[in-house]
């Protein structure tokens, strides 16, 4: 409606008019009896009618376990996820105790299949920090260039951009893809930070400050130094932006995004496209942007309570939002639930314990204790409301969008963030299709119109 109003607005009402008019004939022509996905069978959104999804390639990269076998009978679990077949849980237990960043090696090890050891992650380190630079003057003639309002617009144009300044872009030689791949895990972050910075610059009149990236810090050292005016962040704050970057590096290779990475990559594109057309998947609120969803429904909720641990307010605002009266009138409580986690995410679980020492931090332990009201209640709430096939849990964007809000980072950058993350797997994903390409990726579609005679124009 946003967009009608505007249009509405427009001088040239006719071609608003006509525009309205078509738009009308577009959704009477082309909407489908829901019924017929049924009678065909159709896997809609490539997924059963229990909402499990369809088999639709194999992976190596990674894994999510939502469900185990008891006395030959298909139980939920408790959620599990493995990189290249290690817990992940095991892996941020391994790091945190060295006191050390992980997302690096989550990085090496999704791409190479195995985990580092620490001269091959020093190289690999090295290896990042060459291709962290920008060309010459792609900061002032690209991202400063027609700034946009959404980053992740800014982020797709930069990468699409990056495809000029490659003396072979067109290569799709595994060396040469992972050439590619390494230079884009390197350069998310300045894409997204500068062109965050460029936009505050031009629409809200701030200071532009350009701090280029520091060889010695990690991705999560970086993003904090590049993006605060004083580059300064704490101990506790970069070791949990690294550690939702790790959390957010892959999951499982049936998410939309590396799905997509998959499917252009079959048509034999070139990386800067592929990388692009995920880039444009993960923006969609269904996938990365969630976590801005959930931020937006908390301050709404925060408006309307004054007490925030008052158990019966709170219900009642989960049953206006379920009820479609609350927030933005979706129906939805964001951030709870997922496609095939039930009992729990395990994102979500080791994010959350991280999230309470950093809310003590920053004096913000009766947000944090409003966030766990709600995922203790929440999925009550939502199986009293509505008839669900499996287990409700908090996901991984529940607890991602209050850490970044915490961090103090521009709710602009937040799906960014995520892709600076998942680049990563994106990279393991494009190079594991390319390894094993053999047929372009082609589902089928069956057309349910009747056929119908052509009348010449004089008779229409």
């Amino acid at each position: 409606m946003k967009v009608v109003k505007k249009l509405m607005s427009n001088p040239f009402s006719q071609l608003t008019s006509d525009i309205l008019e078509l738009s009308d004939l577009c959704k009477k022509n082309s909407t489908i009896d829901p019924s017929l996905y049924e009678k065909y069978d159709v896997k809609r959104g490539l997924r059963d009618l229990s909402g499990k999804g369809v088999l639709a390639g194999l992976t190596e990269i990674s894994e999510i376990v939502s469900s185990k076998i008891v006395d030959g009978v298909e139980q939920p679990c408790e959620g599990k996820l493995y990189y290249r077949g290690i817990d992940v849980e095991d892996i941020v237990e391994g790091f945190i105790q060295e006191n050390r960043h992980g997302f690096e090696e989550v990085a090496y090890l999704l791409m190479f299949g195995q985990l580092p050891s620490e001269e091959k992650l020093k190289n690999f380190n090295q290896l990042l920090n060459s291709y962290r630079s920008l060309p010459t003057k792609f900061v002032r003639d690209i991202i400063m260039k027609a700034p946009s309002h959404d980053m992740m617009n800014t982020l797709a144009r930069s990468v699409l951009t990056l495809y000029s300044y490659d003396d072979c872009p067109e290569d799709n030689s595994l060396p040469n893809v992972l050439r590619q791949s390494l230079r884009l895990i390197a350069l998310f972050p300045l894409l997204a930070v500068y062109g965050y910075q460029t936009y505050c610059h031009y629409h809200d009149k701030t200071s532009l400050y350009i701090h280029p990236p520091k060889p010695e810090l990690s991705t999560a050292e970086n993003i904090l130094h590049m993006l605060r005016p004083d580059s300064h962040y704490t101990p506790l704050e970069a070791k949990i932006l690294d550690l939702a970057l790790v959390l957010h590096a892959e999951h499982g290779g049936g998410n939309n995004s590396s799905f997509t990475i998959h499917v252009v990559t079959s048509a034999g594109t070139d990386t800067y496209s592929a990388v692009t057309a995920a880039i444009g998947s993960l923006k969609g609120f269904r996938h990365g942007g969630a976590n801005i969803k959930v931020s937006r429904m908390f301050e709404d909720m925060k408006e309307n309570i004054r007490d925030w641990s008052d158990e019966s307010k709170v219900t009642d605002y989960l049953v206006k939002l379920l009820n479609k009266k609350a927030f933005d009138g979706s129906g939805l409580i964001y951030g709870m639930g997922h496609a095939i986690y039930s009992l729990s995410d395990p994102r979500a679980n080791i994010l959350k314990g991280f999230v309470e020492n950093l809310a003590q931090e920053k004096g913000r332990i009766e947000e944090f204790q409003l966030y766990s009201l709600v995922e203790r209640l929440a999925p009550e709430i939502i199986g009293g409301e509505r008839q669900i096939y499996k287990g409700v849990s908090a996901n991984v964007d529940f607890y991602s969008g209050l850490v970044y809000n915490m961090l103090d980072l521009p709710l602009q950058l937040y799906t960014p963030l995520f892709a600076i993350a998942r680049i990563a797997g994106w990279s393991a994903h494009r190079m594991e299709e390319n390894i094993n390409l053999n047929k372009i990726i082609r589902p089928a579609y069956k057309a349910v119109l009747p056929r119908q005679d052509y009348i010449p124009l004089e008779n229409r």
